[in-house]
């Protein structure tokens, strides 16, 4: 039915055929106008093998405004500001860092926190008791622990310690637990970050083969875990309870089998959707309901897989997610051609013609790929700050 489809449709064009089969020349004319403005502007290249760059920044952004509208919906209701407690141990620059990035975009969101500061020569009782005092302050919505701690400190026995429901890192093991089990949970922010960029992008998962490079109990475990989730469980990968004109729109998109790629992102009203050739929507706009995620054959590969095998491996993968911290990991030979590469690592790699950050990877042959940075980073900020809110919502039903 592909074949069937014109080179250009607006998004009243495809939405109209569930309900006026009409179409007005001078609407055409308007959409082709409109389509020829923006062309410029498109993220995708006309070439065959450039891939769709996915801005974790402007991801993020709109994330933030969703958060901003619930947290203004919180407040509004006569319920206490989300608040972020934070403890912070030792004087790692690194950590410091991101300690600063998680509170300033807390305090941009409407989301209240406070930084409690501890030496690195902090007993692990110590910590414990300063862990059991914010579980029990009903004032602080989410509790997050920085990591890593002193070498002295049982990092498990920290992350077991905060309350599961305050526990915004997603790193109890009852939350892990949950997470394993397809239950609803605290999902830990980078995995989550990945999820989200995922759905976001349009990048479609059921039945498709995904290779996880990374088995880290906090970041390549949970990513899995997501990525393969049944959507009929109890945390499904996109929510039923409504269908907006785009949802439609896009399922009508899925019925004809065409390949949809999104080139902006902005809020969730409709805007545009327009067909650059046939077979392929180009969309200006997103629906947090439109995608859904999950049902993927996952393979995760780690530091003892020989490099011969991730090679096979990753030639067969759609999604390739790199979440190992090495740079460089997966390369052009080994990316399957149209695949769509998620890097979580926060190396960078700098091109030593002009000086300047270049993405790292394989853009010439993906169909999509996060730049690093400006790509899974900021997403985990924003899914951190995310959780915090869902933090706050609990703690109203308990």
């Amino acid at each position: 039915m592909a074949a069937s489809v014109s080179p250009l449709r607006s998004y009243w064009a495809l939405y109209s055929r569930l309900a006026d089969p009409h179409r007005s020349c001078r609407a055409k004319l308007r959409i082709h106008r409109k389509w020829e403005s923006q062309r410029r502007h498109l993220h995708q290249s006309t070439t065959r093998h450039a891939a769709v760059v996915i801005s974790g920044t402007a991801l993020a952004r709109q994330l933030h405004r969703e958060i901003q509208r619930d947290v203004e919906e919180l407040v509004a209701q006569g319920n206490m500001r989300p608040h972020l407690g934070v403890v912070f141990v030792g004087d790692d620059p690194a950590s410091r860092t991101y300690v600063r990035n998680k509170t300033r975009a807390a305090s941009t969101l409407g989301i209240s926190s406070d930084t409690v500061l501890r030496p690195s020569s902090v007993s692990q009782e110590e910590l414990l008791d300063l862990i059991d005092k914010m579980n029990r302050d009903w004032r602080v919505s989410g509790v997050l622990v920085q990591l890593p701690l002193p070498e002295h400190i049982n990092e498990r026995a920290v992350c077991n310690a905060i309350a599961p429901e305050k526990d915004v890192d997603g790193f109890h093991i009852v939350n892990i637990g949950k997470l394993c089990l397809d239950q609803r949970s605290m999902v830990p922010a980078t995995p989550a970050a990945v999820w989200e960029i995922i759905k976001r992008a349009g990048i479609e998962t059921v039945g498709k083969n995904v290779l996880v490079a990374g088995r880290s109990k906090n970041v390549g475990m949970p990513i899995a875990m997501l990525l393969h989730t049944d959507r009929n469980h109890e945390r499904p990968g996109a929510s039923e309870s409504s269908k907006s004109p785009c949802r439609i729109l896009l399922e009508e998109v899925c019925r004809l089998r065409l390949t949809c790629v999104r080139t902006r992102v902005y809020d969730t009203k409709v805007s545009e959707v327009l067909v650059e050739r046939s077979n392929v929507v180009i969309c200006d706009v997103f629906d947090s309901i439109a995608f859904i995620s999950g049902d993927a054959t996952v393979t995760i590969a780690h530091r003892c897989t020989p490099k011969e095998r991730l090679k096979e491996l990753s030639s067969l993968a759609d999604i390739i997610v790199t979440a190992a911290g090495v740079p460089g990991l997966i390369t052009a030979d080994m990316v399957k051609e149209s695949a769509a590469v998620i890097d979580v690592g926060i190396n960078r790699s700098v091109d030593p013609k002009t000086g300047k950050l270049r993405l790292i990877g394989v853009k010439e042959k993906a169909s999509y790929i996060t730049p690093v940075p400006g790509g899974v980073g900021p997403m985990t900020v924003a899914m951190l700050m995310k959780n915090t809110v869902t933090a706050a919502r609990n703690a109203l039903m308990h």
